[in-house]
């Protein structure tokens, strides 16, 4: 099935795309992938409904040593017309175990992916890694139209991040 084919939903509610939930036999990936992310149709596009997804057993190498690099993602969404499938999401962040990237490239990344699979009102990316040479790195990568309702959502979410016992 192609990348295009997963993420375009035929049904009235997009469960006819989903191919990994249910699906019999898991295939791990080896190596950073976007495809495989999947999405499903939003029931309720009208409520404002935010979605968090904590991912705490987040793994991927450093680019420079090759050293594996532990944390915590930390993902934060108000869907519109889509939504990730929780498989998908935990294949696709499995992808990263064996590919090396900086903790902010990681955050951005992820965020910008999710925002192209699901064009969300608002996506934030929050990285909780575990210190390596005593110094923790905990990136936040935000997106909300500049203008939009959600802009305030952003601000508040940098303030909120960088805050003391956060």
């Amino acid at each position: 099935m192609t990348t295009k084919n997963r993420k375009t939903a035929p049904g009235p509610r997009g469960r006819e795309a989903l191919t990994l939930l249910g699906g019999g036999a898991t295939a791990y990936p080896t190596d950073y992938d976007p495809s495989l992310l999947e999405r499903f149709e939003n029931r309720h596009p009208d409520n404002d409904t935010l979605v968090s997804l904590h991912c705490p057993e987040f793994t991927t190498l450093c680019p420079i040593t090759g050293q594996p690099d532990f944390g915590e993602l930390r993902i934060r969404y108000v869907p519109d017309r889509w939504l990730v499938e929780s498989k998908s999401l935990k294949l696709y962040l499995f992808s990263f175990r064996n590919h090396g990237d900086f903790h902010e490239d990681v955050c951005n990344v992820v965020m910008k992916d999710l925002r192209a699979l699901l064009a969300p009102k608002y996506v934030e990316v929050a990285g909780l890694f575990r210190p390596r040479g005593g110094i923790a790195i905990r990136p936040l990568a935000v997106w909300a139209p500049p203008r939009g309702p959600y802009a305030p959502l952003a601000r508040e979410a940098r303030a909120r991040f960088d805050a003391p016992g956060s």
